[in-house]
């Protein structure tokens, strides 16, 4: 008696798409990424449990997305056609666009409050008693090392297609080492800073800015971190997973590139 199997049944479909099973991932994702919302505002207004409950939905969010990327990733060593890779590569692109709407309200906030300074800022941008950032020091070094990431990562990319792991290995490398030093340096902005969060206006668009996108190159970087590992699995004509987290870290460049000069230079 012949066993069927998937990939057998898979093979008998008369078209180059690949359709997926039934999944639990995706909507434990979206009931944790729900819970972690709903217990971070808990969080704010000190709610009892909060806090445990916010663990544990950042946990769950954590496991979910790990067991579904762990699916995609054992479906693309038999299923990624190259109509497959071209769908994936369109749903990035979308991805992306949201992302960019995300960061543009954020942008659109600063600039309503910053090119028409009302009386509760004291008329000027910044606001009196507000010593912002001076963009000269560690915000110019961050500016460096995070363009450097993108050159280092699109030689990574070169190197990949040109069948070179071991440039790959190192350029990947290199470009990781800056994720990390980015977010450490920011961190430490952060613990110097002269204002926080809680000072108006100025304060809570300069940390949601900054915060987000540090957020983002955090996520970045852990994306990086796992194509490193995944490397010895990757070929010069299918690397879908490598190109989909260059755009993620090129589109986390450009706006590093507005923020730094809206927020830093034009904003200070």
């Amino acid at each position: 008696m012949k066993v069927i199997t998937l990939k057998s049944l898979h093979e008998r479909e008369q078209h180059s798409f690949h359709l997926v099973n039934p999944s639990p991932w995706p909507i434990m994702t979206s009931f944790s990424i729900f819970t972690g919302a709903w217990s971070l505002v808990a969080w704010f207004h000190y709610y009892t449990y909060s806090t445990a409950i916010l663990i544990l939905a950042v946990t769950l969010v954590a496991f979910a997305l790990w067991r579904w990327f762990l699916c995609i990733i054992i479906e693309s060593e038999d299923y990624h056609t190259s109509e497959v890779q071209q769908g994936i590569l369109l749903g990035m692109a979308l991805f992306i666009t949201s992302e960019i709407m995300f960061f543009f309200s954020f942008f659109w906030g600063f600039f309503h409050f910053s090119l028409a300074p009302s009386i509760w800022t004291g008329g000027v941008w910044p606001p009196k008693g507000i010593i912002p950032m001076v963009w000269y020091a560690l915000p110019l070094l961050n500016t460096c090392i995070l363009l450097s990431s993108g050159v280092t990562v699109t030689y990574a990319h070169k190197a990949i297609v040109a069948d070179n792991k071991k440039g790959l290995w190192h350029f990947l490398l290199w470009t990781v080492m800056f994720g990390i030093l980015f977010t450490f340096f920011q961190g430490y902005e952060y613990c110097n800073a002269n204002f926080s969060i809680n000072d108006g206006v100025y304060g809570s668009i300069f940390y949601l800015l900054t915060g987000f996108h540090g957020l983002h190159v955090l996520i970045g970087t852990i994306f990086l971190m796992v194509c490193l590992f995944r490397l010895p699995k990757f070929k010069k004509d299918q690397h879908i997973g490598y190109i989909c987290a260059i755009w993620y870290w090129h589109f986390v460049d450009i706006v590093w590139i507005f923020l730094f000069i809206a927020v830093y230079i034009w904003g200070a």
